[in-house]
């Protein structure tokens, strides 16, 4: 009997409260088997909250001088200028949506104020769309988890209405994990997790392994931050990137 693969968003919500808890943190072991640019990843993940109380994931981002934090559109889903507090450990920055795209369901904040006890991951998108058999790595905060890293594989494409090819990834997804930045395990970026299939057969089974996943060529850096420089007025000299 055929089985018919429904598209399911994730949901950007978990319980907890949305601000950052000032306690003291044990220190992270991390197995040598991880390599750097999985540390790098992992380091460089954060959490986006929303107004509600839930959450989503983003990846902390530099690109030229202009600090950054890519997400989902459905995590950050409020008119342009709206503001998150994006929070790692006892550390939390606000910022600035600049970017949205809600078909492809990806979106681009502004870090006015960087990170200090974080280093971001440098703009490194793939040039082309990932092929099938590439292996991938992300962190992100599933549910009321913790930082937790997966890894993957492009398994396929599928096609979505009004975007185009999309990427399928063999991995874990839950609610929280929208927004995470997928990469290869070299660094480079694959694209954006934004939903989780579910089958309708029977009764609603949520496919947790099979992810989908915007391709990051959807995103022109310049044209988003061109925007942000106009409308802030900064063409002429705070940022590099505005030049």
């Amino acid at each position: 009997m055929i089985k018919y693969l429904f598209l399911a968003v994730l949901a950007c919500m978990s319980s907890g409260a949305a601000a950052a808890q000032k306690v003291s943190l044990p220190v992270e072991q991390i197995n040598s088997s991880m390599n750097m640019a999985q540390k790098r990843v992992r380091e460089a993940s954060v959490k986006v909250t929303t107004p509600g109380g839930g959450h989503g994931s983003g990846s902390y981002l530099v690109y030229k001088d202009a600090h950054l934090v890519l997400t989902a559109q459905h995590v950050a889903d409020g008119i342009l200028g709206t503001q998150y507090h994006i929070l790692k450990d006892n550390e939390v920055k606000l910022a600035s949506l600049i970017w949205t795209d809600p078909e492809a369901d990806m979106a681009l904040l502004y870090l006015p104020e960087r990170f200090v006890t974080i280093d971001p991951m440098k703009w490194n998108p793939q040039t082309k769309m990932a092929q099938v058999g590439t292996k991938t790595t992300y962190s992100g905060y599933p549910s009321s988890h913790k930082l937790m890293t997966f890894e993957g594989v492009v398994s396929g494409y599928a096609d979505k209405t009004g975007v185009g090819k999309q990427i399928i990834l063999n991995t874990y997804g839950w609610f929280g994990c929208s927004g995470s930045v997928i990469y290869t395990l070299s660094g480079e970026m694959v694209g954006v997790l934004y939903g989780v299939d579910v089958e309708y057969y029977p009764g609603v089974q949520v496919q947790e392994n099979m992810i989908w996943v915007a391709p990051i060529q959807r995103l022109n850096i310049d044209v988003a931050l061109n925007r942000m420089c106009k409308s802030l007025g900064m063409s002429k000299g705070r940022l590099r990137a505005c030049r």
